[in-house]
């Protein structure tokens, strides 16, 4: 059925002309059911509240800038690794969010630990907090060209934003002076004012060497590391599953 051209025209006016494609359907639905008008009022609206917040949770998922998207149930729990499963499940219910508390991922390259923060940010994006996905390198050279260019300030509020911040392959080179200190004020200010999850290849034991200084780094992982939650996992590269193999060679007859 078509709609009246009026009536067309105010839900254009009001904002609501994504309401018109199903407006006939539910419209009919209407009629069959023989709803009375708050009942339709009530399916028509509902129609709408559910779009725009697919349509909110599809812009937080693009602000957190993934490099994929993943969730914990596309892990592939075949893969032989070692974690704790039920402290995971407990990150999972993002009662640390809450709480203001950090997570840390740590464990060999090609475990999974990067997979695991982008499936706990997407589930702490789907609960309704901002969250802002980075690798380590880049987040301090963003940081470093800020400053070259005198919008560091803008740079710097970017990060203290997000409810949680996924700092991803921490610890691959020492930092330098400047990175230290970057880092440091990094985590001074978001600390108990927000979250990180930082997943890392080494042990959070050499991570105080990592930093130029080590008073910053001891200021900075007594605040970051000490009572963080610290989830080791240990295995076999999960990607070598993933890389291509040669084709069977077929049996001769």
């Amino acid at each position: 059925m078509s709609l009246e051209p009026d009536l067309v025209a105010l839900l254009k006016r009001l904002k609501l002309g994504q309401m018109i494609p199903t407006l006939p359907d539910r419209l009919a639905l209407a009629r069959a059911q023989k709803l009375d008008y708050a009942a339709l009022l009530t399916l028509v609206l509902a129609d709408e509240v559910q779009r725009r917040d697919s349509l909110a949770l599809e812009r937080r998922l693009l602000a957190a800038g993934f490099e994929e998207r993943v969730t914990l149930e596309h892990f592939d729990w075949t893969t032989p690794i070692q974690l704790d499963r039920r402290h995971l499940n407990e990150l999972f219910s993002l009662h640390f969010l809450q709480k203001k508390e950090h997570v840390l991922l740590i464990g060999p390259v090609g475990v999974g630990k990067t997979f695991l923060a982008q499936a706990l940010g997407a589930a702490a994006t789907r609960a309704g907090h901002s969250v802002l996905f980075r690798r380590a390198d880049y987040l301090l050279r963003e940081l470093g060209q800020a400053r070259a260019d005198h919008s560091l300030e803008v740079a710097f509020r970017r990060y203290l934003a997000p409810d949680l911040l996924i700092l991803d392959d921490f610890g691959l080179h020492r930092l330098s002076q400047q990175e230290s200190e970057d880092l440091y004020a990094l985590i001074i200010e978001r600390h108990r004012r927000s979250s990180f999850v930082v997943t890392s290849n080494r042990d959070v034991s050499e991570w105080v060497g990592l930093f130029a200084d080590p008073i910053l780094a001891n200021s900075a992982l007594d605040r970051l590391a000490n009572g963080a939650h610290q989830l080791v996992v240990d295995g076999p590269s999960y990607r070598a599953r993933l890389a291509p193999r040669p084709p069977q060679e077929t049996a001769m007859s």
